[in-house]
């Protein structure tokens, strides 16, 4: 029986490891991504040569309130079930608190919390039974970070959501968890200036960021293991713990 999994933010860093890591375990793909059409070419053409899987992407854009319809006309003509859904697209906002904008503060929170709310409400309908949500949280809605109030605020919201999804979510028999990611080493974090990622390991107790792969995996888990629900799973590698 072939297995589908949609995945937001599929083409780039952690969602593309995800949908790496799914293709292994033979997950035909529905992939969006934001605007680099190029990226999201070249890892559909990777996927499917490397893994002999069906990858489909459409640019969704999750700050534009149109991408819900967008998707949902996207996943109702592949005439699939969908076994996983794995929400990962994110936004931020990197303004200083003293001049953040209201329209800010609300792009990032229809982003990371508003359009997966009204997407999964939506899409719940051609998740099979016995399927898996998996949002991405965030270390950063669990310890204090000073570079986005908006974004540490919305993941917080990510992780509760996660919890209180379970209730709703039971009588379609799909579980729903979350990931909440430490400092994982995608294309955006090594882009920071040597002496910042020197601090943020000495912080980690295992001295290092986090491999795509290796948080990839923690979201293949909750996919596959039927008895977790409800879960937030921290990876960060024992951040604080020095």
């Amino acid at each position: 029986m072939a297995k589908y999994a949609f995945i937001t933010g599929g083409t780039k860093g952690i969602g593309l490891a995800v949908a790496t890591c799914l293709a292994q375990s033979g997950y035909h793909l529905l992939l969006t991504y934001g605007k680099d059409e190029d990226a999201a070419q070249a890892a559909s053409a990777c996927l499917q040569a490397r893994y002999g899987v069906d990858v489909h992407t459409l640019r969704a854009d999750i700050s534009e309130r149109g991408a819900v319809e967008d998707i949902v006309r996207y996943v109702s003509t592949r005439r699939v079930g969908i076994d996983a859904v794995v929400f990962n697209a994110g936004l931020t906002c990197r303004e200083p608190f003293e001049s953040m904008e209201a329209a800010e503060w609300e792009r990032v929170f229809f982003g990371n919390v508003h359009f997966p709310v009204f997407l999964l409400q939506r899409l719940v309908k051609y998740i099979n039974a016995g399927g898996s949500v998996v949002f991405t949280g965030s270390l950063m809605g669990i310890e204090p970070h000073a570079m986005s109030l908006s974004y540490g605020v919305t993941k917080a919201a990510v992780h509760a959501l996660t919890k209180n999804l379970v209730k709703f979510m039971a009588p379609y028999g799909i579980r729903v968890n979350a990931v909440a990611p430490g400092f994982v080493d995608t294309d955006w974090q090594k882009s920071k200036p040597e002496a910042v990622r020197r601090s943020i390991e000495s912080k980690i107790a295992l001295g290092r960021f986090c491999s795509p792969e290796e948080v990839a995996g923690v979201y293949r888990m909750l996919i596959e293991n039927s008895y977790l629900n409800g879960e937030v799973v921290v990876a960060d590698g024992g951040y604080s713990y020095k």
